[in-house]
């Protein structure tokens, strides 16, 4: 029988791919190790990057890097953008989960939630990485979200995992809206 993050690495990986299917926004670009342990994720939304003269300008595809360390899931994922993002929550070697992150939350959800920061739809200056995109995040708030679009895929997209595997997760009452599509900023 495999051990308990040997099961929850084969349905993160179950769930992601499932709800990711066929869904543009958000791709898995490669995975390493079997069940896998590093992902790389591209995205393929409207973010922020500082240029080489100081100029913040958009950039419109982000690739990032998960690793699921020995602790996973009782300690968070290590991930770290790949492509440069002006982010408070960002810096050149990781973005910031620990204000969210849950033993509980799916790899999926993580996943998709920092889709949204990548768009500012979700930020947080009050504990940033980045002091200057915190300053900046206050001065230009009229500018953001970055980009609107709906970055979870439709609920239609996951499938529940085949029985047997792992314990099936709890499916969210249907609902007429996404709650997502509001933009969250702590401040």
């Amino acid at each position: 029988m495999p051990s308990p993050r040997t099961r929850r690495l084969l349905l993160d990986h179950q769930m992601l791919t499932s709800r990711l299917a066929n869904w543009s926004v958000i791709q898995i670009a490669g995975t390493a190790g079997m069940p896998p342990e590093i992902y790389r994720v591209a995205y393929h939304l409207k973010g922020l990057y500082v240029a080489a003269n100081g100029q913040i300008l958009e950039r419109g595809d982000h690739v990032m890097e998960v690793n699921l360390s020995l602790g996973y899931p009782r300690r968070a994922p290590q991930c770290r953008m790949l492509t440069p993002v002006f982010h408070p929550n960002f810096d050149d070697s990781q973005v910031c989960i620990g204000d969210f992150w849950a033993a509980s939350e799916g790899l999926d959800d993580l996943v998709v939630r920092i889709g949204r920061m990548i768009c500012y739809q979700e930020y947080n200056t009050k504990s940033p990485l980045n002091g200057l995109a915190a300053k900046w995040v206050e001065q230009n708030i009229a500018l953001l979200p970055i980009d609107s679009r709906n970055v979870a895929p439709p609920a239609g997209n996951s499938v529940a995992p085949p029985a047997g595997n792992a314990p099936a997760p709890v499916e969210p009452a249907p609902s007429a809206q996404d709650p997502w599509t509001q933009k969250i900023s702590i401040s």
